[in-house]
């Protein structure tokens, strides 16, 4: 009898085990959450030089891949329009910026000193923002549209 108890107990402990590291591994295999550090500075950074004010229509962060073109299409009501746009990145980053088919493009540095640009536009219910990234990294565009008062 007490040959099972201990045959038991040997079972009972190796399926512990068997449970133990069958849950080890699943939490080590799952695929993590990492945030590039670079990206949140350069967010942080992005709010503060264009920060949310309270007569504004709409603001927008986003973290676009180096190399690469993105466009913004929002919904607005029809009216005159000041678009602020600010960006953040590496030493030497660059984009380009333009409000739809007709506007000409501006360059904007996207590291060490900088202001937000300002497009004025008259816009009849979207505004396209073109971006194209000049960068090989990543960057981070803050846009913010606010009512022309004038």
């Amino acid at each position: 009898m007490s040959g099972e108890r201990g045959r038991g107990a040997v079972l009972y402990a190796l399926v512990a085990l068997i449970l133990v590291v069958g849950v080890w591994w699943w939490w080590r295999a799952a695929p993590r959450q990492t945030a590039d550090d670079r990206l949140v500075a350069w967010r942080h950074s992005a709010e503060q030089l264009l920060p949310d004010v309270g007569d504004q229509e709409l603001a927008n962060t986003l973290a676009l891949e180096g190399g690469t073109g993105h466009e913004e299409v929002v919904d607005v009501e029809q009216g005159d329009f000041l678009i602020s746009v600010v960006c953040a990145g590496d030493d030497g980053s660059r984009i380009r910026v333009s409000l739809g088919a007709g506007d000409s493009e501006r360059d904007l540095r996207c590291s060490g000193s900088r202001t937000p640009e300002v497009f004025s536009a008259g816009l009849s219910g979207e505004l396209h923002l073109r971006v194209a990234v000049e960068s090989p990294g990543p960057i981070v565009l803050r846009y913010a549209l606010q009512r022309s008062r004038g």
